[in-house]
């Protein structure tokens, strides 16, 4: 019998870690008042305020889709225009979702190497003439962690974020992986987010160790006017809040959050090596947090997906994509190369 084996299939496949799972638990011992009014969400939004260094709103969505989605229709009106890599996950993965929120604001796509935008495509774009029959742009959005696994520098947020102010845009940061990208740079989250000029964050928990909820922090207080209320009418105000902060709670303690995310992006590191060093496996991109992108050929895929193990592919022809979490073991990734070698 083939037991199915989601190790590296996604972050998603991963359960919920031990500290979030113990404040659940917590939470679930007596009644609490409804509708963000429990204790839990408050010390979540005070817990973000000194992990940031900085007074900002926290709201609390159910989804990164959601995060992403509201978070750029409240910067961004339906005439203007979102500049992104054409791989982000608001274009590739979320259904039109930012579209849809917006109620008509058009993704402008660029490209660059390693799922980064390229500054001088994002330069080339709102230099062309912008009159009323096309969209203005109004946000400049970038991913750290990228899709491809890789990360951000300051320096290179920087540049974008000059040419944003240079232009009158916003500027949205999608952390889904927000976790990977800090303990890869070893950096103090405030580096690259408000101090540098990040306007609006979705800071990721679900790929960390918690089942649902994300974050949209506003560091910029003025943009997040009223946004209780879009949160509500989208469907994302959870009755039973506290379900949701509890499990922030318990990964916000301390550095549980920091830790998951670095035995995470070393499990990557250890899963690439081995590929390369045991199987002579091609790496794609560089391995900067939590995601290793292999290539491999139809026979050695085919090979490991009758063995049980599930991952995707994620650019044509034969690249897939294996990802580490907080719960990706030696074990796991010992019984992985020792299938892959078998089937090469």
């Amino acid at each position: 019998m083939i037991v199915e084996r989601h190790e590296f299939a996604s972050d998603n496949t991963a359960p919920i870690c031990p500290p979030a799972w113990a404040a659940l638990q917590k939470a679930n011992t007596d009644y609490a008042a409804a509708y963000g009014e429990d204790p839990w969400t408050a010390r979540v939004c005070d817990r973000i305020r000194e992990i940031f260094e900085t007074d900002c709103d926290v709201y609390f969505v159910f989804t990164g889709t959601a995060a992403n989605a509201l978070g750029l229709a409240q910067m961004c009106q339906s005439f203007r225009g979102i500049i992104c890599h054409q791989n982000a996950h608001i274009q590739t993965d979320e259904c039109g979702g930012p579209e849809f929120f917006t109620g008509g604001s058009k993704l402008l796509l660029v490209g660059g190497e390693n799922g980064k935008i390229d500054i001088g495509e994002a330069k080339a774009l709102l230099m062309r003439r912008n009159e009323l029959h096309s969209h203005k742009p109004g946000v400049i959005s970038i991913a750290q962690a990228t899709e491809f696994g890789t990360v951000y520098t300051r320096d290179e947020i920087a540049a974008i974020i000059a040419l944003a102010r240079a232009n009158e845009l916003f500027v949205h940061m999608d952390g889904a992986r927000f976790a990977n990208a800090i303990a890869s740079l070893n950096c103090a989250p405030r580096t690259i987010t408000w101090e540098i000029g990040v306007d609006v964050l979705c800071f990721g928990g679900t790929k960390n160790g918690t089942a649902a909820g994300e974050l949209v922090i506003f560091f910029n207080k003025e943009v997040s006017r009223e946004f209780d209320y879009r949160v509500k009418q989208a469907g994302q105000l959870g009755s039973k809040m506290r379900f949701l902060a509890a499990p922030w709670v318990g990964l916000l303690a301390g550095d549980v959050w920091l830790q998951n995310a670095r035995h995470a992006n070393r499990a990557a590191h250890q899963l690439a090596q081995n590929l390369q060093r045991e199987a002579n496996v091609n790496i794609v991109f560089p391995v900067q947090a939590n995601a290793v992108f292999a290539r491999m050929d139809d026979q050695l895929a085919r090979g490991l997906q009758a063995r049980g193990w599930r991952f995707y592919k994620f650019i044509e022809p034969d690249v897939y994509r294996l990802m580490c979490s907080w719960a990706t073991t030696d074990s796991g990734i010992g019984d992985f190369i020792r299938d892959v070698t078998l089937n090469h």
